[in-house]
């Protein structure tokens, strides 16, 4: 134990006497977080919704009708009550919910106005913002229809209520993603860049001569950069919190445990591009490339992934900060518990495991 405490204050030497390696951990984060304003938007098609329709009229099933035509919208079936429907939005499921009154063709056709009620997600604002556009649409132009045949002007309201952030403010999208970012590039490269550079100072082949074992030397390189990513996630919050007013509206205690472990993925990832590289540069290059387009491309905080190929869909599947990204809107934005984000918990501590047994493989082959 005497001896991994000072192979870890040795590590922690080499961080803080590396100005890069400093203004990487603490500057970047600040920097995303402070300057990442807002994130970007696409068309958006095949989005999944719900349709409840207390109406059961002629008018209500051929806007229904019209909707579901529309290739921006793929409609869920089965959903028929409020409990539901929110079920269906807390699991996310669903992004966007349309409810018919039951007294909606009698108010359209008595007094010419009718309301429809449109309940969207609204932890993601632009994708919100683009679906009730389109939804608007469909209602508008089914409206200027009708009228075309009736000396009567009807009007159909949507309602629109927004879930989660009804201010539709971007920080609350892009503060799960700058984290997703933030720890996926520090945590990976940091860990592979301070291995890499043991053998290419030749101390790597000193280490393993000595009673210290190779697993003890993985452990050694890890441990600083798990206590400095923690401080990371920590120091994200507390400007969250304070600076863009953003409410961490589930528990600290799980939003923690969640983030800690996907550093653990991140940083089994990191050891594993180590055990496959000879030099820093090639390191820093698979690591800075090779993370950061997946996780902005992949992750979904800046492009729908149900916007992609599906063959792109599968690809997103294997990006670990996918799954931590969306742990971290459902906890810190929308307020659920573990039982809502389990699943992404368990394919992370999967993907853990397995970067980790792959890289003490090549470890032991490439140092034996």
């Amino acid at each position: 134990m005497k001896q991994l405490i000072l192979f870890i204050q040795k590590e922690f030497a080499h961080v803080f006497r590396d100005r890069k390696s400093l203004l990487m951990l603490f500057g970047l984060p600040i920097t995303q977080i402070v300057l990442f304003g807002f994130a970007l938007s696409n068309e958006v098609k095949n989005t999944k919704i719900v349709i409840a329709d207390y109406s059961k009229s002629e008018a209500s099933a051929e806007l229904i009708r019209r909707i579901e035509a529309s290739n921006y919208f793929e409609t869920e079936k089965g959903l028929s009550n409020a409990s539901e429907i929110e079920a269906s939005f807390r699991e996310g499921k669903i992004h966007q919910a349309i409810v018919f009154p039951a007294s909606f063709y009698n108010d359209l056709s008595h007094t010419g106005k009718a309301a429809i009620q449109v309940i969207s997600d609204a932890s993601d604002p632009n994708l919100a913002t683009t679906l009730n556009g389109y939804i608007s649409s469909v209602v508008r132009d089914y409206t200027v229809e009708i009228n075309k045949n009736t000396h009567l002007p009807y009007t159909i309201v949507p309602e629109v209520r927004m879930l989660y952030n009804p201010e539709l403010r971007g920080a609350p999208n892009f503060v799960p993603g700058v984290m997703s970012l933030i720890l996926m590039l520090v945590c990976v490269m940091m860990t592979s860049i301070s291995i890499v550079r043991e053998k290419e100072l030749g101390t790597m082949e000193v280490l393993l001569v000595s009673p210290f074992k190779p697993l003890m030397v993985i452990i050694s390189k890890a441990i600083p950069y798990l206590i400095l990513s923690i401080i990371n996630v920590i120091s994200i919050l507390l400007l969250s919190v304070y600076l863009l007013d953003v409410t961490i509206k589930g528990s600290v205690f799980l939003l923690m445990a969640e983030s800690i472990l996907f550093i653990f993925t991140a940083l089994s990832l990191g050891i594993l591009i180590s055990t496959r590289t000879a030099s820093q540069q090639a390191a820093m290059m698979i690591s800075l490339m090779g993370m950061m387009l997946p996780t902005l491309l992949f992750t979904g905080f800046m492009f729908p992934i149900e916007n992609m190929p599906l063959p792109l869909q599968v690809v997103s599947n294997i990006v670990p900060s996918r799954w931590y990204y969306a742990i971290v809107k459902d906890v810190m934005i929308k307020g659920l518990g573990f039982s809502a984000v389990w699943k992404e918990t368990l394919i992370l501590l999967g993907m853990t495991l397995f970067f980790l047994a792959i890289s003490l493989k090549n470890f032991k082959i490439r140092l034996a």
